[in-house]
């Protein structure tokens, strides 16, 4: 097998091509629906983040280990746009958030109807990461009053927590912000030309965009404590969200950066075939080391909260793996 560890070199050009057409090919539509054999198409996000790089690596495990699958993963707006891409057929598997995907599921907030979904497993935690410009003048979420902000793409998860945190602050995006909603890479440009004040981002850790921004700016920018919103979160939402921290060793900052924290789970449509979730289940798990080569983030991926994925339903196939799995370890 190639090793993983070139995955993302040798899948950025690949995958890009992948993502320019936004979609599979006709030849892809019995892949996962009960035929044996065929393309799969992972959805990912952004090229600077987290769910690209390990759905590249998935995307291998798959290739290279399930007899008659070619799966390739393609650059997206990420949680939103990812969920409405199974609907739609455009997409076979998915990464999204966990709070997206409840919404899916209950067809409220980005979703205007229930959502045919089923879950594989939970993931690693997306850490909401927060950053402003040393000179913004930003020290909590209610001072970004006035300020240009980049709140994440159209359909992403990052989208949905940067409003909800800044509702939970008592502002109102639509109007209280000058919001920019751009993808990381170009949030990224954006907060080294000074033209945004700061930013939302919702990824695993280390997220390539914020490596190369704290690493090129350094002090000009910093990470902002999130974590008073958590009450007035959970008020509204449940308890998806939770308290954790950035260690500093990962971006390289002074002190670990207290935050707020969400699942990760990969999806796919209702009526995926069974046997199949199985073996990408079970790929996950027992070559979970290879993910972990593509990105650290994987090493968060764990067994024992793999079933929680409550309000999304898990797919059958995908269940009685990992509960074999659980049987095992």
């Amino acid at each position: 097998m190639r090793t993983l560890r070139l995955a993302t070199a040798a899948l950025a050009i690949g995958l890009l091509a992948t993502a320019c057409g936004g979609g599979k090919q006709t030849e892809n539509t019995a892949a996962g629906s009960g035929g044996k054999g065929g393309r799969l198409t992972i959805a990912t996000g952004p090229t600077t983040g987290v769910y690209y790089q390990i759905g590249g690596g998935l995307a291998e495990l798959i290739s290279d280990n399930i007899d008659g699958y070619r799966a390739t993963a393609t650059t997206t707006g990420a949680s939103v746009q990812n969920i409405q891409g199974l609907g739609a057929g455009t997409y076979d598997i998915a990464f999204s958030l966990l709070d997206t995907a409840g919404d899916a599921v209950k067809g409220k907030e980005s979703f205007s109807s229930p959502q045919d979904i089923e879950a594989l497993t939970r993931l690693y935690p997306n850490y909401t990461q927060v950053l402003v410009r040393s000179d913004s003048g930003i020290d909590s979420i209610k001072d970004m009053k006035d300020k240009r902000i980049s709140t994440g793409a159209p359909g992403s998860g990052t989208e949905v927590i940067a409003n909800r945190l800044l509702q939970a602050a008592g502002l109102d995006p639509a109007k209280d912000i000058s919001a920019d909603r751009l993808g990381l890479p170009e949030t990224v440009d954006a907060m080294k030309d000074g033209t945004i004040d700061a930013l939302f981002w919702s990824g695993g850790l280390p997220s390539g965009g914020i490596t190369d921004l704290t690493t090129s700016l350094k002090k000009e920018v910093r990470f902002l404590d999130v974590t008073p919103q958590l009450p007035a979160l959970n008020e509204e939402y449940g308890d998806v969200y939770q308290t954790s921290s950035i260690p500093k060793s990962v971006y390289n900052q002074p002190k670990d950066v207290p935050t707020i924290v969400v699942p990760n789970v990969l999806l796919v449509k209702k009526g995926f075939d069974p046997d199949l979730a199985a073996e990408i289940v079970n790929l996950i798990y027992k070559k979970k080391s290879d993910l972990e080569k593509v990105n650290a983030a994987a090493a968060e991926i764990e067994l024992d909260m793999a079933e929680i994925v409550t309000p999304v339903p898990l797919n059958p196939g995908a269940e009685k793996a990992l509960k074999a799995l659980a049987q095992k370890s």
